[in-house]
């Protein structure tokens, strides 16, 4: 059993930057799927970025030219660098793994952009 670790949130000011992490436990094999998720609340979970197994990269509207999404295989972490960071982007933030039949979810970590 895999467990991700998120971390990196915090409170920003607007404009500010944040860079989240999401830790595996243990390497992740072929993962079908790589991706952040958002809940502010009162709102459903959302995809903000994603990294699909042929290497394609996605965004969310609301996200392009902000935030980017990577990976470091050696370490078996995800990150999420955010940018000009808007009042709109408090949420919990999730990291997502999807390997074969198997999804792998984080715990979260909170950002709130306030100024």
């Amino acid at each position: 059993q895999v467990q991700l670790v998120e971390s990196g949130g915090g409170l920003v000011q607007p404009g500010g930057s944040l860079r989240l992490s999401c830790a595996a436990s243990a390497r992740i094999f072929s993962p079908a799927f790589l991706g952040w998720y958002r809940q502010a609340p009162g709102k459903d979970r959302a995809l903000v970025a994603a990294i699909r197994s042929g290497g394609s990269i996605e965004y969310a509207d609301s996200v392009k030219g902000r935030f980017t999404i990577s990976r470091d295989n050696a370490n078996n972490t995800l990150y999420l660098q955010m940018n000009s960071l808007k009042l709109e982007d408090t949420a919990v933030y999730y990291c997502r793994v999807i390997q074969s039949v198997r999804i792998y979810w984080g715990q979260g970590t909170q950002v709130t952009v306030s100024s």
